[in-house]
């Protein structure tokens, strides 16, 4: 049996995160993920929008993955490739070269990223229709705001013309 380990936050899951748990699977037999717990997301300076349990449900529905254990530290990789006796150890490729000297332990392989998806490119989109969202609001609260001080200027002119007439009836 060859087992696959992979590490990740794997925050917003979408198809880029289920191409390459599909691709690692396809590697070996067993795949185990690092899912990057809250805390060690913000020693990296990353804030996920789900929490750890969270991600750690949406990983473990994955028909792709095995098993799921949390990654608390940059330094425990090799502990773990050797407590789950894996045989492979991947990443995407813009980890490239940095878990080489994992080589003695294990086998490790960098995939290829899923093109024009990622976590960053949702985060940046949502970001970008919130920002859409709140001007279109803004422009219809000026419009309504508009509309209302057109209204009241009305209503003032109907009075002076209401004021004039009864002026005009009660002399007559």
């Amino acid at each position: 049996m060859t087992t696959v380990i992979t590490y990740g936050t794997f925050d917003l899951f979408h198809v880029g995160h289920v191409r390459l748990l599909k691709r690692l699977k396809d590697l070996g037999d067993r795949l185990v993920v690092g899912c990057s717990t809250d805390e060690f997301n913000a020693i990296k300076g990353k804030k996920a929008v789900l929490s750890y349990a969270q991600r750690v449900e949406v990983l473990q529905s994955c028909r792709y993955v095995d098993s799921v254990f949390p990654e608390n530290h940059w330094d425990q990789k090799r502990a773990d490739i050797l407590r789950e006796k894996a045989d492979i150890f991947s990443m995407g490729d813009d980890w490239l070269g940095k878990f080489d000297h994992l080589g003695d332990v294990c086998r490790v392989v960098y995939l290829t990223r899923t093109e024009n998806i990622s976590t960053t490119d949702i985060r940046h989109f949502v970001k970008i229709s919130r920002q859409d969202e709140v001007r279109r609001a803004k422009a219809a609260a000026q419009h309504l705001v508009d509309m209302i001080g057109k209204m009241e200027s009305a209503n003032e002119s109907n009075a002076a013309q209401t004021g004039g007439l009864l002026k005009m009836v009660s002399a007559a």
